[in-house]
């Protein structure tokens, strides 16, 4: 791996050259296929881990053992900087959502060269803060909106500009979109189909396209 892919990874975009080497000299890659559990939520780690490529889902147990799926990530993101932090267990189970490759970098090698690097440590704050607030959304999305208010949340916030149209390029199947709004798989489906049969949006291949507005209400 050359260190200045390493600068495609959103929290060490800033350093310098030199930091680069040195943070590639300590990394780990590593590939794994499809529906593959990089941790489990209580698990003991040290590791930070950075996605080369590929995509994962971060999820949690309700009481009743219901899989949440409570962020999705993809390249350039990072992810287990808390444990990695504080040492105490994971807060989360990681998943590959296809196949992935990711760095990994021990804490023993990360911590000289975090505190060697003020800019490298503002990052991290902001990268904590973000996953933060996205945190604090999501309880109040659960908390105060309906199930339908929380999907048309979702697609929002998932879909990106292509041409025309809002695209999630995230190919969700029913149920891993219902195990994120807290909802059943026969719901989801039920909505899906009402906003496509409504010209609102369009399904291919699992990549649902947003044609315009999206109703607040059915």
């Amino acid at each position: 791996m050359k260190a200045e892919t390493l600068k495609d990874i959103s929290l060490f975009s800033s350093l310098k050259s030199e930091t680069l080497r040195h943070l590639d000299a300590v990394a780990v890659k590593r590939s794994y296929p499809k529906n593959t559990i990089l941790m489990s939520e209580g698990d003991r780690s040290d590791q930070l881990y950075a996605i080369l490529d590929g995509k994962i889902k971060v999820v949690v147990m309700d009481p009743e053992g219901r899989e949440i799926v409570v962020n999705l990530m993809g390249p350039g993101d990072c992810f287990g900087e808390i444990a990695m932090i504080d040492g105490e267990a994971r807060s989360a189970t990681i998943v590959t959502m296809e196949p992935t490759q990711v760095m990994t970098i021990g804490r023993a090698d990360f911590t000289p060269i975090l505190n060697s690097n003020p800019d490298l440590m503002q990052h991290l704050l902001k990268l904590l803060a973000r996953k933060v607030r996205a945190s604090t959304s999501m309880v109040e999305s659960l908390a105060f909106e309906n199930v339908y208010a929380r999907l048309i949340r979702l697609l929002t916030n998932l879909a990106r500009p292509k041409g025309n149209l809002l695209v999630v390029e995230e190919r969700l199947t029913h149920q891993d979109i219902a195990n994120m709004i807290g909802s059943s798989r026969e719901g989801v489906s039920r909505m899906l189909k009402a906003l496509s049969s409504g010209g609102y949006i369009s399904i291919d291949q699992k990549r649902i396209s947003i044609k315009g507005k999206l109703p607040r209400a059915f």
